[in-house]
C-alpha cells in the first residue's frame, strides 16, 4: 500500500482552508502546508489538524507550489490550493489508489463556486486539472499565474478519477475585480520575460475571442448572470494582459 502526502499552499485562506483539510484529513498520510506568512487566522486553523506547516516568503505561484512538493515525506502527491478541497466521491477515488496506482498521474475535474453559485458551464467546468501524481515524474510548470502539472515522460500515462474538486472562487464582483487586475500584472510581467509582444491585432481579438469562445461555444449563457460576468472578465483579464505587457516593452525600451 502506498502512502500519500497531501500538498497545500496557503496565503490568508482562513475562510476555506478548513474544508479543503477536512477533506484531506480521511485519504493522505500527512498533510504539508507552505504558508506565505498568512496575517489572518490560517495558521492557527491549519495547527489544529497537526499538519507539517512551513513558512515560506512568496517565490512565485509555480516555483512556491514546486518547493512545497520537496517538503513532502512521501512521493505520491494530492496536491490541492487553500480555496479547493475534493468532494465526498473523489476521496473515495483516490483512497482506492493506495492499493491500486498505475499510473503516472491522474486527472480529475474541478467544480467551480462563484459568489454563491456552482458555475457549469462559462468555460469552468468541468476545467480538468491533474492534481494526484508522483511527484518522481512529475512537477509544476506554466506562465504565472496559470499553473499546471507536467508529467515529465511526454507519453501520457495518465488516470481519471470520479468526483470533483471543489474550488471556491471569489464571493463577490468586487473581489474578482481585484484579482483580475492583479492575474493580469502577473500575466504581463511573465510574457515579458518569455519575450512575448503585444501587436495591436492581440489587444483587440483575442479579448473578443476569449469571450466569444466562453460565452456562446461553452455555454456561458446558460450560467445566468454569473456566467456572462464570468465570461465578460475572461475577455477583459486578456485585454488587461496584452496592453500591460505593451505598457512594459515601451517602458523596457
Amino acid at each position: 500500500m502506498i502512502k500519500l502526502s497531501g500538498v497545500i499552499i496557503t496565503y490568508n485562506e482562513e475562510r476555506n482552508i478548513e474544508k479543503c483539510l477536512q477533506s484531506l484529513v480521511p485519504v493522505v498520510d500527512e498533510i504539508v502546508v507552505v504558508d506565505s506568512f498568512s496575517t489572518d487566522n490560517t495558521k492557527a486553523i491549519c495547527q489544529k489538524y497537526q499538519v507539517k506547516f512551513i513558512e515560506q516568503s512568496f517565490l512565485g505561484y509555480i516555483e512556491q507550489k514546486n518547493f512545497a512538493l520537496n517538503q513532502a515525506s512521501n512521493d505520491f502527491i494530492v496536491s490541492l490550493d487553500g480555496d479547493e478541497a475534493l468532494s465526498e466521491t473523489l476521496q473515495k477515488s483516490i483512497i482506492k489508489l493506495k492499493d491500486n496506482w498505475n499510473f503516472n498521474g491522474y486527472y480529475s475535474n474541478r467544480f467551480n463556486n462563484f459568489c454563491g453559485q456552482w458555475i457549469k458551464y462559462s468555460d469552468w467546468y468541468p476545467n480538468k486539472k491533474l492534481r494526484v501524481f508522483d511527484r518522481r515524474k512529475a512537477m509544476w510548470k506554466g506562465v504565472n499565474p496559470h499553473d499546471n502539472v507536467v508529467l515529465n515522460n511526454t507519453r501520457k500515462n495518465t488516470g481519471y478519477l470520479k468526483g470533483d474538486i471543489l474550488h471556491w472562487t471569489y464571493q463577490t464582483y468586487s473581489e474578482f475585480n481585484l484579482k483580475t487586475e492583479h492575474f493580469s500584472n502577473i500575466s504581463a510581467k511573465a510574457y515579458l520575460k518569455l519575450g512575448k509582444k503585444a501587436p495591436i491585432w492581440k489587444i483587440v481579438f483575442n479579448p473578443i475571442w476569449a469571450f466569444i469562445k466562453s460565452y456562446f461555444f461553452r455555454l456561458g449563457f446558460l450560467d445566468g448572470l454569473n456566467g456572462l460576468v464570468i465570461c465578460v472578465q475572461t475577455a477583459n483579464i486578456t485585454f488587461l494582459k496584452y496592453t500591460k505587457l505593451r505598457e512594459l516593452i515601451k517602458n523596457k525600451n
